[in-house]
């Protein structure tokens, strides 16, 4: 800031604080809160980062990126409902400090979108009130205010990224300018209804870091040739996915010495696994090894000023299947300026005479237009659609272009992922009735409320059929959080009739704080679900939300059961796991429901709609499994960093949980022994012995024992089991093939020598041997110092490598070498077990991984087991950072994807309430904000299936009534009959979930016996457990011969039960 301006009074942010100001004639009012965070946090310094809140963000933007975003100031001008979104997300996003513009005071309109204004903030300036509300966000980042002219050149150049949010385009051209030529990055930002527009101008040269984001990747070399250009194999284990114009350096490359530590070599693809990289011909001769690394090379571009971008438009394309509209809306967009600067207004919703008069004037700036930017036809029907709703005010659009606008704002301030270079346009011209009939206007009118700016596009009808709607929200995370604010925005079941479900099991965590924005540092260890159903209220004290904390699944049925989804009208799912979105979906499915479903990865973000009878159901298509890592990979021949943490994290189970968890039911369950000698291959061994050294060798009794349970545990891994395998498979060893053994993925490990002045060493003897003490009950200590000191009194017995030892190269010479134990060697495991009753009162305590707590040893076992077994087969290490992503399985998030992909769902929310039924009208959608990269897709239609002449799909199903007339229930033998008689199908088998209730084989006695009996009878007894009373219905497969004897393929039986 300027000195005339930081030299004002400040406001303390909160909802307490009192605006004291002075006026000036330059500046007439700003505001700002202090720069000492509140709320417990550190003061914010430049370069160091609080990793606890912005971890997740982390995995997104990287430390340097991040260490940018901290220097930045950003302006926001227009606090309407995308400005807020927009100023909401870049505080999230930890910036050094925003700054809100706006002279506009609350109109009832912005309430449609503006989740920071209440009702009785109309007529307050809009800035002002949201202040405080968005400095709570992010205790970081100091918020200020600014009531005063736009264009004053010594208030612009303090802030490195300017933004502008419904701004009049003559305001636009004057900042851009002065940006511009001041080296300012520009985000111009606008909606307008079911339209939106963003632009980018990052100066005349910017340079990107890092164009996508992804990590690079590396493949194992098998051959370089000496030629012009150099061809380089990869070994063929998997694609080296690597790209034409990539940058790639090598190491580890034997014989061809000078490809060692060269500058980054542009390649050429020349199929999944060679590439050509420059001249070798001159270069020694390869003999073998080297891994090839993809290099990020900083690229430099550059941006037209708006001026001449206006004339001379690039377009980011969103929606192919709409190639044209970009051009068409920047020529409309523009005569909307020119409409709004003319009349004073926007057109009036749905009026034709405004939108005839828009037409003219779209018609008017395309015949004055420069060649790159006129058309040769103009859309007029687009135009006057612009017009019908260009006075709305969306939730969902703002939610979805304050996302991306945020996300460029990021890119600005960081040099983080590819721009947009520099137009890009959006509309859901989908979400408007199907029918095309003309809207009444009056149903269109402003009625002095908050849905003001959402009636103006679709009227006051479908405004109280949303109020009636009841929805079933699953999960209260980042998503949950940013549907919760859309619903309360839009009006979904705030009215008579209507309710929103949520529930969320988890309680909030700080992490959770950089994206969850319904949540606040003071809600940390309280339930998600409960406080963002309160957090909503206050976004909109009409909206009816009930908070749940179950877990959605055949445990809670009885809570969700026939009576709670028969009343819903749909569903949104905001899950973080594929277990929980399956059941879900198959939920919707059964009781035909829609099911919104969405999630994010990073900077990627999909959507897909779920419409009963219209199309395939989430179930329907899946992701290939992840590709796991080979068994003997993990345990003797990892070649990469994610080998070691999977292999650490292995241990920290096997070393810290499992063993608790055998010896608690040893001691509790009788039974324990004798399940366990019925397990197969080698594990009744593995895990007596886990007992034995759990009860006898290894169990401590001091801090002393864990301190040297942990040096004995760091030698057998490190050293011992190391020079067993050198032992086995020296370094000069050749395979059958006369090949060397070790080389392509197998790298060749060295023992280490335990070094108690080595900071890892102790590390890793400190994290084991405190968990040890914990899983004993035993206290531990932080005491380095002492630790050594008992470290180097101790004497590890001397290790001698064993003949006769047998290690398994391949998972397939495990799996062939598979014995069963020896009887006589399980009886003398049991015999040295100390009974049960002779432990009386002791017990063990298992160990949860749990990633996010730094105080509790966990990744510090992980991290420096993980990093030493990487020195032994010299891998290069990953830090706590890396290592907490790869090890804690953490998802990447940021605030902008989250708030894009939800937008895209809100429009979808539209079409379902309002009953689509055309295929096309719906959108599936991936996003990739870092490329920027957009697709939209009609959703799949289910496939069709046919028995005799009857076509079915997922949806359809055989209603049964189990009520026979004479008031008693099916019997197994009616049902066969009634399938018999009414569809001419015979039953060959029967089931229900994993219990076969009857098939064709079955033994006549047993079938005899059970043809008789009611069908919940058999239910009941097949699967031992009673129907439970909330249940009204059984789901039953069948397996079904036509009449011709051809097997054939039916819909399931929804068995209604009497």
């Amino acid at each position: 800031m300027s000195g005339s301006l930081s030299s004002k009074k400040r406001r303390v942010s909160g909802p307490d604080s009192t605006l004291e100001s002075h006026c000036f004639p330059a500046y007439p009012v700003m505001s700002e809160v202090p720069s000492e965070p509140t709320n417990g946090m550190q003061k914010s310094i430049e370069t160091v980062i609080d990793e606890g809140l912005y971890s997740r963000q982390l995995y997104v933007l990287g430390h340097e990126a991040m260490k940018h975003l901290q220097t930045s100031s950003v302006l926001v001008s227009g606090l309407q409902g995308l400005g807020v979104e927009i100023a909401k997300n870049i505080i999230l996003g930890g910036v050094k400090a925003v700054t809100l513009h706006d002279q506009g005071t609350a109109q009832w309109a912005d309430l449609s979108s503006q989740y920071y204004l209440r009702e009785e903030d109309i007529g307050k300036n809009r800035a002002e009130v949201s202040q405080p509300r968005l400095a709570e966000l992010n205790s970081y980042v100091p918020v200020s205010t600014y009531t005063g002219p736009l264009f004053v050149e010594d208030f612009l150049r303090d802030f490195q990224v300017v933004v502008l949010t419904n701004t009049p385009l003559e305001d636009q051209l004057q900042v851009g300018e002065f940006c511009h030529n001041h080296g300012i990055k520009l985000v111009v930002a606008d909606t307008r209804g079911l339209f939106g527009q963003l632009f980018c101008d990052f100066g005349k040269e910017m340079i990107v870091m890092d164009s996508n984001g992804e990590q690079p990747l590396s493949a194992m070399v098998s051959m370089v040739t000496k030629d012009n250009p150099g061809i380089v194999t990869c070994l063929d284990e998997t694609r080296h996915g690597f790209e034409s114009g990539d940058f790639v350096s090598f190491t580890e490359v034997q014989g061809m010495n000078e490809l060692n530590g060269i500058h980054p070599l542009e390649i050429k693809v020349l199929g999944p696994y060679t590439f050509s990289i420059c001249d070798t011909s001159s270069f020694s001769e390869y003999i073998r090894g080297g891994i090839v690394s993809q290099v990020k090379v900083p690229k430099k571009i550059s941006f037209k000023s708006l001026v001449v971008s206006l004339a001379e438009p690039d377009f980011v394309i969103t929606d192919f299947a709409k190639y044209s509209r970009p051009a068409q809306l920047h020529i409309g967009f523009q005569a909307l300026h020119r409409f709004c600067s003319q009349y004073n207004r926007s057109p009036r919703p749905h009026n034709e005479e405004d939108a005839a008069e828009l037409v003219i004037l779209a018609q008017t700036l395309n015949s004055e237009a420069l060649p790159p930017g006129q058309q040769d036809i103009l859309d007029e029907d687009l135009i006057r659609k612009l017009a019908y709703v260009a006075a709305g005010n969306l939730a969902p659009i703002n939610a979805f272009i304050g996302g991306l606008a945020a996300q460029e704002v990021m890119k600005a301030c960081s040099g983080k992922f590819m721009p947009i270079m520099q137009w890009l346009y959006f509309d859901a011209l989908e979400c408007l009735p199907e029918n095309k009939a003309a809207f009444m206007e009056d149903k269109c009118l402003p009625h002095q409320n908050r849905y003001d700016g959402q009636v103006a596009v679709f009227g006051s009808d479908l405004q109280e059929k949303l109020g009636k709607q009841k929805y079933f929200l699953v999960g209260a995370g980042a998503i949950g959080c940013e549907l919760l604010k859309n619903f309360a925005m839009i009006g979904l079941g705030c009215g008579e009739g209507g309710n929103i479900t949520v529930t969320d099991m988890d309680t909030i965590e700080k992490s959770n704080l950089n994206r969850q924005f319904l949540f606040r540092p003071w809600d940390v260890t309280k339930l998600k679900s409960d406080v963002a159903a309160a957090s909503v209220r206050q976004i909109n004290p009409h909206v009816r939300v009930i908070s749940h904390q179950n877990r959605v699944g055949p445990d809670t049925e009885c809570i969700y059961n026939d009576d709670f989804y028969e009343n819903l009208d749909g569903v949104a799912n905001a899950l973080d796991n594929v277990d929980a979105r399956l059941y879900m979906d198959r939920r919707c499915v059964y009781y035909r429901k829609p099911l919104l479903e969405s999630g994010t990865l990073g900077t990627k973000g999909n959507v897909q709609v779920v419409i009963p009878f219209l199309t395939e159901s989430y179930n329907s298509s899946q992701d290939p499994p992840e590709k796991s890592i080979p068994i003997c990979t993990l345990k003797n021949f990892p070649n990469a960093i994610e080998h070691t943490l999977k292999w650490a994290r292995d241990e920290f189970e096997g070393l810290f949980k499992h063993p608790a968890e055998n010896v608690n039911q040893y001691l509790t369950d009788p039974k324990f022994v004798e399940r366990t000698l019925q397990l197969g291959g080698t594990q009744p061994v593995e895990v007596l012995q886990a007992l034995q050294r759990s009860l006898v060798l290894q169990r401590p009794y001091t801090w002393a024992d864990c301190v040297t349970w942990a040096c004995y545990h760091w030698h057998t891994q490190y050293s011992n089991n190391i020079r067993q395998l050198l032992h086995n498979f020296p370094p000069n060893q050749l395979t059958s093939s006369g090949a060397p053994f070790w080389s392509g993925p197998k790298r060749c490990p060295h023992p280490l020598i335990f070094d108690v002045n080595n900071t890892l060493h102790l590390d890793y003897v400190m994290a084991a041997a405190n968990l040890f003490a914990q899983m004993y009950g035993l206290m531990g200590s932080q005491d380095r110092p002492a630790v050594a000191t008992l470290l180097q009194s101790l004497q590890v017995p001397e290790f001698i490598p064993k003949s006769g030892v047998r290690i398994h190269v391949s998972d397939q010479e495990l799996q062939s070498a598979s014995v069963s134990p020896d009887d006589s060697h399980l009886e003398e495991l049991k015999a040295v077990l100390p009974s049960p009753d002779k432990l009386s009162g002791f017990k063990m305590y298992p160990i949860n991984f749990e990633k996010d707590d730094d105080s509790n040893f966990h990744m510090d076992f992980i991290v420096a087991a993980s990093n030493l077994r990487a020195e032994n087969y010299d891998i290069p290490p990953a830090d706590r950072h890396k290592s907490k992503l790869i090890a804690g399985k953490i998802i990447p998030a940021i605030a902008t994807t989250t708030s894009a992909v939800v937008g895209l769902v809100c429009l979808e929310l539209y079409k379902v309430v309002q009953g689509h039924q055309q295929l096309e009208s719906y959108k599936n959608s991936f996003m990739n904000l870092a490329l920027p990269f957009f697709s939209f897709s009609e959703p799949v239609a289910p496939p069709h299936h046919q028995y005799y002449n009857q076509e079915w799909t997922l949806w359809d199903r055989f209603d049964v009534h189990g009520l026979q007339p004479n008031g008693e229930e099916m019997t197994l033998r009616q049902f066969l009959e009634y399938f018999k008689t009414e569809h001419k199908l015979e039953i060959t088998m029967l089931s229900q979930g994993v219990s076969m209730l009857y098939s064709f084989f079955m033994p006549a006695s047993k079938l005899k016996e059970r043809l008789d009996q009611p069908m919940t009878e058999i239910v009941s007894c097949v699967s031992k457990r009673k129907v439970g009373h909330h249940v009204r219905a059984l789901v039953l497969e069948l397996c079904c011969n036509s009449e011709s004897g051809e097997d054939i393929e039916v819909p399931y039986v929804r068995y209604i039960i009497p």
